[in-house]
């Protein structure tokens, strides 16, 4: 796919999100990372990974892909969303590329094999603004017999959503809130442009499962879980895997309680009252 659109001869049109960045020359869109350089887009973190760990597929989190099985798990920096919440912020949050070590795609899965990895999973920063790195580590990794999974804030361009169904296997969404003021004023995003993501990718052949961070007096409401709930249920499937994740402070809201378990629980009834089937709590120990 084109991964930018020629404006003018000042000016191009990144493709990669929702955001639809227009970009002056030598500027960068909102994520901080593509550039405008001679009317190209440019990735400046293509081959320069802030972090590569091995992570168990169940810390993505995703239950119900390749289970008890290792991913090899890679991010960059920078992100197209600025939420206040965000425990990988000392990387999505900022610009600031070490490229002290280049890692071609072809590195990136020779490591995966030596490490036994039975995927490669894009993640730690928001995935779709460096997706045409992604993209080029993922089609050696299917090569090589590896899955893809993005881990990912739901932000895909039209453009880009169409073009995973070649080589994205699993995806694991954040659904962040129920409430377009939260969104747009708060995160910088359009909640219909993540619930358009999510319907997409329930009617495609990649794997989703869903995660939203339960965080007291933001999203926790009675009201907001039942709105979350009955969207999954009615518009993407009740057996579509949803994980209730419970909110630690941090970065700017380190004044805000941890959720506490009883309000975990508490959605968990709400939305097995919903008929979804499958629904697990994260970062707690229940």
């Amino acid at each position: 796919m084109r991964y930018s659109h020629y404006k003018d001869n000042k000016h191009i049109q990144c493709l990669l999100c929702k955001h639809y960045c227009t970009l002056q020359k030598d500027k960068a869109g909102i994520c901080g990372i593509n550039f405008n350089i001679d009317g190209k887009l440019q990735n400046k973190t293509y081959g320069y990974p802030s972090a590569i760990n091995l992570d168990p597929i169940e810390k993505k989190p995703l239950y119900h892909f390749l289970p008890s099985s290792y991913s090899l798990s890679i991010g960059t920096v920078g992100c197209n969303f600025r939420c206040p919440f965000c425990q990988n912020y000392s990387i999505s949050q900022t610009s600031v590329v070490n490229d002290a070590k280049f890692y071609a795609p072809q590195d990136i899965v020779n490591i995966a094999i030596t490490h036994d990895a039975k995927s490669i999973s894009y993640t730690y920063n928001e995935p779709t603004i460096w997706y045409p790195y992604a993209k080029d580590i993922g089609l050696l990794a299917k090569e090589s017999g590896l899955k893809n999974v993005f881990v990912s804030s739901g932000y895909e361009s039209a453009e880009v959503l169409k073009d995973m169904l070649s080589w994205v296997d699993a995806i694991n969404i954040d659904l962040k809130s129920f409430s377009q003021e939260y969104y747009k004023k708060t995160l910088q995003a359009n909640l219909k442009g993540v619930l358009h993501s999510l319907e997409f990718f329930a009617k495609s052949n990649i794997h989703l499962e869903i995660t939203t961070l339960i965080i007291p007096n933001v999203n926790d409401s009675d009201e907001e879980i039942k709105m979350m709930a009955s969207f999954i249920a009615t518009k993407l499937g009740k057996d579509i895997p949803w994980h209730l994740s419970a909110f630690h402070p941090d970065y700017k809201m380190l004044d805000t309680q941890k959720t506490p378990i009883k309000t975990l629980l508490h959605a968990k009834e709400i939305a097995k009252s919903y008929g979804i089937k499958d629904v697990y709590l994260g970062n707690v120990n229940v």
